[in-house]
């Protein structure tokens, strides 16, 4: 059987979506690109936004359009969440965001019958991570680890611990067991995901937390690279930021989850900590760390916030001096608590998305400025633009001279800032991660 699969939202979706092919090759299915022809495409769907839903259901749409003969499965966050919407659609295979191996063995059943099939557990039931397959979509020079699925936070704007229930991690153990795999695949850095990786370890009650899990996975394969995903700001302390500096393979890029800059603002979303302690953490990879990249999240318009609010995000975030940020006007999710406040008219949400994101970009240009004439080991994926491009342990983009790079790593001396990307010249052929 000839599968196509298309992947939308986070990197835990797209971490699923390897470990199906892997396991679609496995049992002799061939997997190709979602434009060819193929017996069966599955929609691996997102549902953190209204525009999520929607590109979810025009690509159903348009692959029911373009290839009626074949199987249509539909599966991940959107159908979880929203069964009936889907259900309208009229699939042929329907599945949230559980039991992968179980969606493959539908999907085979589906194709050899053409029939209607539904598989929709309840969520908050799961307490057993799901163990799958690690490693990179086709050609890539990352991998991804998936080690905790799941989020108990209950932000009032957040349908995705609806979508994915409550927290379970993969087993330290196995994790270790999985990177040293990884590794001996030839695999140059190891993204470790999660829906909320700070949660790693909490269902297991015996004290381990994500600083004993990132020791661990260091030691296992010292060659590779490891990098984060999105960090609750929480997770880091003076003890969190003194080990885990001391781990030489640990990319200093730390995305820090915020949403606002406004403690009365970050009260009516639920979230666990205020703008001090937020800073206080910033301060802290400031403080241990050489010029790390300190990325975030930002919510504009949430229901109520005010002008003065949003004004008071504006300092805080300049205060922070991120990186870079990503910026996203609130989206009603309907089922949450914020849905019911009152809401900011749109053309508001979005002037205030775009006057921080002329803010986050004055800052994003001075700490690519800040790179000229540092040194950086960078781990090369393909050509672009005429030149080879690859990723610095602090995820700038990097541009040098070049054929032949992919999966190397190599010392470059960052010499110009070309739009959103670095430029450089290598200066040794071989560096250390």
């Amino acid at each position: 059987m000839k599968v196509a699969i298309y992947t939308l939202g986070c990197k835990v979706n797209q971490y699923e979506t390897q470990a199906m092919e892997q396991t679609l090759r496995a049992k002799g299915h061939q997997v190709v690109e979602f434009s060819d022809e193929a017996d069966a495409y599955v929609v691996n769907t997102c549902s953190v936004t209204a525009v999520s839903d929607q590109k979810s259901r025009q690509v159903i749409h348009r692959v029911q359009k373009q290839h009626p003969a074949a199987v249509v499965a539909v599966c991940g966050c959107y159908p979880q969440t929203h069964p009936e919407d889907v259900r309208k659609l009229g699939a042929d295979l329907i599945a949230g965001t559980g039991d992968r191996e179980g969606f493959i063995s539908l999907l085979e059943e589906a194709a050899a019958g053409k029939k209607k099939l539904e598989a929709i557990d309840k969520s908050f039931e799961r307490r057993v991570f799901e163990v799958l397959p690690a490693g990179g979509m086709e050609g890539r020079t990352r991998a991804m680890l998936k080690i905790e699925d799941g989020c108990v936070n209950f932000c009032t704007y957040c349908i995705i611990p609806y979508a994915r229930g409550p927290v379970r991690s993969l087993s330290l153990e196995q994790a270790v067991e999985q990177t040293r795999q990884l590794a001996a695949e030839g695999y140059r850095e190891i993204v470790l995901t999660g829906i909320e990786i700070s949660s790693w370890g909490h269902d297991f009650k015996n004290g381990q937390s994500l600083i004993d899990l990132l020791e661990a996975l260091s030691a296992a394969a010292p060659e590779v690279r490891l990098r984060l995903g999105s960090l609750e700001p929480r997770t880091v302390t003076e003890d969190f930021c003194r080990r885990a500096a001391a781990l030489p393979n640990l990319c200093p890029q730390f995305h820090l989850s915020m949403q606002s800059g406004c403690d009365a603002t970050l009260k009516r979303m639920n979230r666990k900590y205020d703008t001090a302690r937020y800073l206080e953490s910033v301060e802290l990879l400031n403080r241990w760390f050489d010029r790390p990249a300190v990325t975030t999240d930002l919510i504009t318009g949430f229901p109520e916030e005010t002008e003065e609010e949003f004004a008071q995000t504006l300092d805080f975030i300049r205060k922070c001096r991120f990186a870079q940020m990503h910026i996203f006007p609130y989206s009603i999710r309907p089922g949450t608590p914020a849905a019911k406040m009152e809401q900011v008219p749109k053309a508001v949400k979005e002037e205030r998305a775009r006057r921080a994101a002329a803010v986050a970009e004055e800052m994003h240009r001075s700490y690519l400025e800040g790179c000229v004439g540092r040194t950086y080991p960078v781990l090369f994926e393909q050509p672009k633009n005429g030149k080879f491009f690859g990723h610095a342990p602090n995820y700038m983009e990097v541009l040098v001279d070049g054929a032949e790079l992919h999966n190397a790593l190599r010392t470059v001396r960052i010499t110009d800032v070309d739009g959103e990307a670095l430029l450089g010249e290598i200066v040794e052929q071989e560096a250390e991660a």
